[in-house]
């Protein structure tokens, strides 16, 4: 295992993902989606010709949504997932399934009381809830859909000594089509 790692944490794309979101994951170690990817394109573009994308199944990532022949990805994709790193263990899911969503963060603090950080989308509000371990954050939502002020992600850099969050927004008005 490296010494430290970069980690792109990211949700909600709902089949699209900002452009300067997919630059920011050319220059990761890993990239994690935590649900409601929409699309494969969005983790193919994430991908690049490097990264290692893992990601979790969001509500809306159905097969009604999903190409006919990209259905066995979908299949793939597990509800829950994590990640080992220098220093703890990420916890992802979508965060659909923790209710009510006013004790979203107590409820995933206690379902993943093992990680040292739970991430989970659905909401589309970036949320850094560093408060108590494990840390609990929604990156906020990666794509153009309820975005709250622009697309949004986090990047964890995570070595055994130290584990920093950074925040992004980017204005939706900067998308180039």
């Amino acid at each position: 295992m490296k010494r430290s790692y970069r980690v792109l944490l990211l949700a909600d794309t709902h089949a699209t993902v900002h452009p300067e979101i997919v630059a920011l994951a050319r220059g990761v170690d890993h990239v994690v989606h935590a649900g409601d990817i929409g699309h494969p394109d969005v983790l193919d573009r994430l991908r690049g010709d490097r990264n290692q994308v893992l990601a979790v199944r969001g509500n809306n990532d159905t097969a009604a949504k999903w190409p006919a022949d990209r259905l066995p990805m979908l299949d793939a994709l597990h509800n829950v997932a994590g990640l080992a790193l220098p220093g703890g263990a990420i916890a992802i899911e979508h965060g659909h399934r923790a209710n009510p969503a006013t004790q979203r963060h107590d409820i995933l603090r206690r379902r993943h009381a093992d990680a040292r950080l739970v991430v989970y989308g659905h909401s589309h509000r970036q949320v850094i809830d560093d408060t108590c371990e494990p840390w609990v954050v929604n990156p906020g939502a990666a794509g153009r859909n309820r975005s709250f002020g622009g697309s949004g992600c986090i990047l964890l850099e995570a070595s055994s000594r130290r584990w920093t969050l950074q925040a992004f927004q980017f204005a939706l008005s900067d998308w180039k089509k």
